[in-house]
């Protein structure tokens, strides 16, 4: 609760029509400095009639002391009591920044870098793990550049998708998706790093401890410039998707039981590589997310006390949920200054060898040394774009899933910045934003495309903070870490273990937003629960199967059966193709799989949502373009643009849904 003491001194009421407005003059002067957010004013009555007047402020709370005396005689001609109370209670949020609000700099900078260390282990991951692919494991400085052409393009399309694409509060980073199909394309027989390659009249081993340096460099860049040209290839598909609304179509046939099963699949995959991080040091990762579960959940109910100042109203002390809306921040804060105590007095021991190495602050200290204080990526930085079959196979195959995944992240992060599901227009976008990206990620050598991090959406739902332009503020950021690496390299020495433990609880709040998806499905069908329960099961036992047998399909044609492995060991593919078939093959009705819920026609984009359900309407989806140009006749022909909205507006009027 906020409370402010303000003396009658303040407010003119002389004349009769100031008078009238009062109480909004005097809301709108206390919620200068963007400390209180939105205000609207209803007042029934002047002042000059002895009868109850009646202030709504939007979220504020106007509480009068002295209720009795306010009623008085001497308060009937517009005057104030000494003391006005203005209360905000925050607990009964379910959030506390909208999409389209604005925060004040300084929380907007907090919560961005909150975001931003979120999601920073996990470019190092894909990263990584993406150089393991082009067999660039022991070479630093060409995996510290391409972590560098990662957090820029990271930071760039997040940017580009909160101005430009689906305009919901998104981080975008590195495509996890891309990291199975590549390891699996580096580790079949034939393809990569486990062939024999031709280069230059030499037969190179593509392992590096037989290779000396010229052909593994020679190999490791030929991988890249194949790489890069078939993700750029892959891009262009993806981009089309959304350019010709595509994807808007197949959404009549894809809903939360072909989605959730592949989001679930990619979760128990993920487990595989958040585990060395919390292996490192398991007190230390619980640790991590103790803290950030008492505060954003045991003290939800609670605000903490902050001292603030301000010209306007001086020194003061607000009550504000800071502890709930930084909960991850000061969870990691708390346990790296905590691995640094241990550091100091050698309980973690001082051996790259040890199994608690990366617990140590200075474990990774290196990294600082070794990145360049500054680096620009460019296009066709590694050389001439060239391209490979298998390559492009394992990036269209982690295109498919990555848009499934991202329009799955569409509706999650509605759901969670309570806005209405987004419309077709905009999930067109926001697929052809994110190919347009991924080809220029190809372009300059990321080795992988940008999709939508779940992870930062479960973060939304713990801070209460879903405004974009923190999410604007996080793309800045990221672009500023890829050019700076000093800078960036500084962030990525935090323990291992509280990484991972940040990583289990941005992960975890999201998977039960994933789950929540169902809730539009009927899961007492037994059609439904079938559905769900084969598409996860086989998708998990086939490509288990695959992966311990050298052979799992053995027709005598070496390059089918490679290609065959690779689809075969590939969990998200194999569960999203059951759930698929069956969602669409077995009978049931546009309801009762949740597809009914999803669709959102142009007659819902015009009308007035319920208040009750969402804090903001369909206008959060509008692109930046003036209202003119979306009422053009030439937006009737851009499947990812809105036609004739503000038109259609104005003809129809308002109507509850």
């Amino acid at each position: 609760m906020r409370k402010y003491n303000v003396s009658n001194e303040r407010i003119c009421t002389d004349d009769t029509e100031e008078s009238t407005h009062v109480h909004e003059n005097y809301a709108l002067e206390l919620l200068h400095d963007n400390e209180l957010k939105q205000v609207n004013h209803t007042a029934e009555n002047d002042f000059s009639d002895e009868t109850t007047h009646d202030t709504k402020i939007d979220e504020v709370t106007l509480g009068v002391e002295n209720v009795s005396e306010f009623q008085d005689e001497s308060h009937v001609k517009g005057q104030l009591p000494e003391t006005v109370t203005i209360e905000e209670d925050y607990t009964s949020k379910l959030l506390i920044y909208g999409v389209k609000d604005t925060p004040p700099v300084h929380v907007t900078i907090i919560c961005a870098l909150q975001q931003s260390l979120l999601s920073l282990s996990n470019q190092l991951i894909v990263s990584l793990l993406v150089a393991q692919a082009v067999c660039a494991d022991d070479d630093d400085v060409l995996k510290a550049k391409m972590l560098s052409n990662t957090l820029f393009m990271s930071g760039f399309t997040t940017a580009m998708m909160n101005l430009f694409g689906v305009r919901l509060p998104l981080f975008q980073g590195a495509a996890s998706e891309y990291v199975i199909p590549l390891l699996l394309v580096a580790s079949v027989e034939g393809t990569f790093c486990s062939s024999l390659s031709e280069h230059g009249g030499h037969s190179v081993a593509t392992t590096n401890i037989t290779m000396n340096t010229t052909q593994s460099e020679e190999l490791i860049y030929n991988n890249l410039q194949a790489l890069s040209g078939s993700l750029m290839v892959a891009g262009v598909v993806h981009a089309m998707l959304g350019f010709t609304g595509l994807i808007g179509v197949l959404l009549k046939f894809v809903g939360p039981l072909t989605i959730v099963p592949t989001l679930v699949l990619i979760f128990i995959f993920i487990i595989k590589a958040v585990l060395p991080f919390v292996a490192v040091q398991w007190g230390i990762a619980m640790s991590t997310v103790l803290v950030a579960v008492i505060l954003f959940l045991y003290l939800s109910k609670y605000n903490m006390p902050c001292p603030v100042w301000t010209p306007s109203l001086g020194f003061r002390i607000i009550k504000y949920p800071l502890h709930q809306v930084f909960a991850i921040l000061i969870s990691i804060l708390v346990n790296w200054l905590l691995c640094g105590l241990l550091t100091h007095f050698d309980v973690f021991p001082n051996d790259p060898n040890h199994s608690m190495f990366k617990a140590r602050t200075d474990a990774r200290s290196n990294v600082i040394r070794e990145n360049p204080w500054v680096t620009i990526p460019y296009p066709g930085q590694f050389g001439p774009f060239k391209f490979s079959g298998a390559a492009f196979l394992s990036c269209m195959i982690a295109t498919l899933i990555s848009v499934l995944d991202s329009v799955g992240d569409y509706y999650a992060c509605a759901r969670v910045a309570r806005v209405p599901a987004p419309p077709r227009h905009a999930v067109n976008r926001g697929i052809l934003m994110e190919g347009v990206c991924s080809f220029i990620s190809g372009a300059v050598g990321c080795g992988h495309a940008t999709s939508t991090y779940g992870g930062n959406i479960g973060a939304v739902g713990v801070t209460k903070v879903a405004s974009r332009s923190v999410f604007i503020g996080v793309g800045i950021m990221y672009m500023l870490f890829g050019i700076f690496g000093k800078f960036s390299a500084v962030f990525i020495t935090i323990p291992y273990p509280v990484l991972g433990g940040a990583i289990v609880v941005m992960f975890g709040i999201f998977f039960g937003v994933i789950i929540s998806n169902l809730e539009v499905t009927n899961m007492s069908s037994p059609r439904n629960m079938a559905i769900f329960g084969l598409s996860c099961f086989i998708g998990l036992a086939v490509p288990t199967w695959a992966l311990k047998e050298e052979k799992p399909i053995d027709t005598g044609n070496e390059a089918f059966d490679r290609i065959m492995a690779m689809l075969l060991g590939n969990p998200n593919l194999v569960g999203t193709i059951i759930a698929f078939v069956l969602d669409n093959t077995v009978s049931g009705s546009d309801e009762e799989r949740g597809i009914a819920a999803w669709q959102v026609s142009e007659d819902d984009e015009n009308v007035e949502v319920d208040k009750d359900k969402y804090n903001e309407g369909y206008d959060v989806y509008f692109p930046l373009l003036p209202d003119k140009l979306l009422s053009s006749r030439v937006m009737k022909y851009l499947p990812f643009m809105p036609y004739k909205r503000v038109n259609k507006q104005s003809e129809n009027g308002t109507k509850k849904v």
